[in-house]
């Protein structure tokens, strides 16, 4: 969604992973979409980078590192593919928001490969946690900003699919409907 304000443009992101944190276990999925209509997409599965897989995080998306080895991206080559993507549908001057809910999880990963396999970051240090927009906007505690309790306000209880592309698209979603609160429509 571009910002009437100025020249910003928000991506929701969601991504899937083979663990915690980017130093031991690999980015396996990026799921991306803009905000504005026609809606945009982006999505790419990638090669893990070791074989480190938590069970926990396995349980969640169900992503198998073996067959990512044989169908995922090459990292360098999906970074550069998501970057070619941001190019295309950012507007020229303005500046890539990335929008993910529980931001600072996705944004580690993201600004690590990034970095690691392309050298710069395309989003620069712009990172919207939605989480924190939401518990800023009606003053909720941080245990009142889980998905389940969001979801409920306004998805109707549709759970996250931990598929990397729809996850984005439920969290655009739910982004638009905050912004329009807070915009008080």
């Amino acid at each position: 969604m571009a910002n009437s304000h100025s020249l910003e443009t928000f991506i929701s992101v969601d991504v899937e992973t083979a663990g915690p944190n980017p130093g031991q276990y690999s980015l396996l999925a990026i799921g991306a979409c803009t905000l504005d209509e026609p809606q945009q997409t982006f999505y790419v599965e990638l090669q893990p980078v070791n074989g480190n897989l938590t069970p926990e995080s396995y349980v969640v998306h169900g992503l198998s590192l073996e067959a990512l080895a044989e169908r995922g991206l090459p990292p360098a080559k999906a970074m550069a593919s998501f970057e070619a993507w941001l190019d295309e549908v950012v507007p020229p001057r303005a500046k890539a928001v990335c929008v993910a809910f529980n931001a600072p999880f996705d944004w580690m990963f993201l600004n690590d490969y990034f970095h690691r396999f392309l050298g710069r970051n395309p989003f620069g240090h712009t990172a919207l946690d939605v989480k924190a927009y939401f518990m800023g906007l009606v003053g909720s505690s941080w245990a009142e900003t889980s998905m389940t309790h969001i979801a409920r306000r306004y998805l109707g209880n549709r759970p996250l699919t931990h598929n990397a592309l729809q996850d984005a698209i439920d969290q655009a979603e739910i982004f638009r409907m905050i912004l329009a609160e807070s915009d008080g429509e």
